[in-house]
């Protein structure tokens, strides 16, 4: 299959939307299908809007030998309108590759009226979708009020290779000292940080450490007040930010951790949580969007109600002082992974959906 992909900036850009993008990629081109990369510039998003007048992009699109494209959702801002005037001119199909609605994430009501409007001409532009999961796919048809072809293929979590065992678990979490909490993601409002530290300084100080792994610059300002928040309560000596690492050193973190803690305000899936069970860490994060689709509360980590810091606390506090429930959490992480797809398994799932499309 000839397939283009359209996406902003770099495919090779740290995020959760970006590994699978670049995971599926990878994984077609094995298989022998040619992939274009088509590369919008990363701006804002009123900028965005005014790539729907680009003759540019039209006139490339338009003349694309292609047998279909594929388009992250997140760049529906450039697309909404472009799409509507290619579907007369244009012999592929336009599939979507949804990995969460903006108009579903934390923010005032106006504000989110206004992505639904935009996203929901977008949606009714394309194809058919493929989806990261059943929460994804909820979402997108509660928008548009209907349903189209689409196919729900998990993200994995063995991109990082690491193999753990029961017993090294069971060894690592009757280890003696405070509770390793590692955070990993970008640190922006939406993951949750403020809340993780606001739980984490209810607890006595020796109790815990929070290792924050992610970008700091993609929102300045959030990293400014979290550092604030830090130094304001005293506990600059028990908080590690650490920023971007490569996956060498990430692995190192996550292999000495007893717990991942992303307490997002709202997850579309969230690749760092199946990661994170594959080394038999336990899972603290909110109950909204798809995270129950991965996490049992109570079996592989501990579900909270969104910014809910002391709830956060409790399950902390518990899982320090009871080693024998870490452990048994800890196990039942691991096996969820086991059983999880692979990224070989959910690419070629996404493929045959594509030969459905294509004819």
């Amino acid at each position: 299959m000839r397939i283009g992909l359209i996406i902003y900036g770099d495919l090779r850009t740290i995020s959760g939307g970006y590994i699978y993008d670049r995971m599926l990629t990878e994984y077609l081109r094995r298989r022998g299908d040619h992939v274009e990369v088509i590369s919008l510039s990363l701006r804002n998003y009123p900028r965005h809007l005014a790539d729907n007048i680009s003759r540019a992009l039209r006139h490339r699109l338009w003349k694309a030998s292609l047998d279909v494209l594929l388009e992250d959702e997140l760049n529906h801002p450039s697309l909404f309108w472009t799409n509507r005037w290619l579907s007369d001119k244009i012999s592929y199909p336009i599939i979507s590759i949804v990995h969460h609605l903006r108009c579903s994430e934390h923010r005032p009501k106006w504000q989110n009226h206004l992505y639904q409007w935009i996203e929901r001409l977008y949606l009714q532009s394309v194809t058919a979708f493929i989806y990261n999961s059943h929460t994804t796919a909820r979402a997108v048809e509660t928008v548009i009020q209907a349903k189209r072809p689409g196919v729900i293929a998990y993200p994995a979590g063995d991109r990082l290779h690491v193999k753990i065992g029961p017993s090294e678990i069971i060894e690592r979490a009757r280890r003696t000292g405070p509770l390793r909490i590692v955070f990993v993601g970008n640190v922006i409002p939406r993951k949750g940080v403020d809340v993780l530290i606001s739980g984490l300084g209810l607890l006595p100080r020796d109790s815990w450490q929070l290792d924050v792994v992610g970008s700091l610059t993609v929102n300045p300002t959030y990293v400014r007040d979290i550092r604030r928040q830090i130094a304001r309560r005293g506990l600059t000596d028990r908080v590690r930010l650490s920023g971007l690492l490569p996956d060498t050193e990430l692995i190192s973190r996550l292999a000495a951790s007893h717990v991942l803690a992303v307490p997002s305000s709202y997850e579309g899936y969230g690749i760092v949580y199946i990661e994170a069970m594959g080394f038999g860490l336990p899972i603290l994060a909110s109950n909204a969007g798809a995270i129950p689709e991965l996490v049992t509360h109570g079996k592989e980590g501990f579900l909270i109600s969104p910014g809910n810091a002391a709830a956060l606390a409790h399950y902390v506090d518990r899982l320090h002082r009871d080693r024998d429930q870490l452990a048994q959490v800890s196990r039942a992480a691991l096996e969820r992974y086991r059983r999880h797809p692979t990224w070989a398994e959910s690419s070629e799932r996404i493929r045959e959906f594509l030969h459905t499309i294509v004819r």
